[in-house]
């Protein structure tokens, strides 16, 4: 499962640079204009729209691959077998503190206050 892991990371990382170098050579739209009027080189490699085209459809492609890689990443990494063990299975445990014997009265009552219950109970 590392072995795939290692492979689908390496591809995803592939993908981020090159939509990363397709995005930073493409032309924005405001461009367009400039080439229109002479200044742009509409003799290139793949002609005047061609390389808009190439490479507008190629950084669509490395988008999607980047998008499958990152939910297989996400699936990967959710279904790594659980370790066995606690997570507290190293923690220093802690010594019982003895608790002091009952003193007979309740907690949280006043001493006035067990006095009054008390004529309220029939004898």
């Amino acid at each position: 499962m590392d072995y795939l892991f290692s492979v689908v990371l390496t591809v995803h990382i592939l993908a981020a640079l090159g939509v990363i170098g397709l995005v930073l050579v493409q032309h924005g739209k405001g461009a367009d204009m400039g080439a229109a009027f002479g200044s742009g080189a509409s003799g290139s490699l793949f002609g005047a729209t061609g390389s808009a085209n190439f490479l507008s459809r190629t950084t669509s492609v490395l988008a999607a691959v980047f998008f499958v890689t990152s939910l297989s990443l996400a699936y990967i990494a959710s279904n790594k077998p659980k370790t066995t063990g606690s997570v507290m299975q190293d923690a220093v445990k802690l010594q019982a503190v003895p608790v002091p014997p009952a003193t007979g009265v309740e907690t949280g009552a006043s001493p006035a206050d067990s006095g009054s219950k008390a004529k309220d109970i029939p004898k």
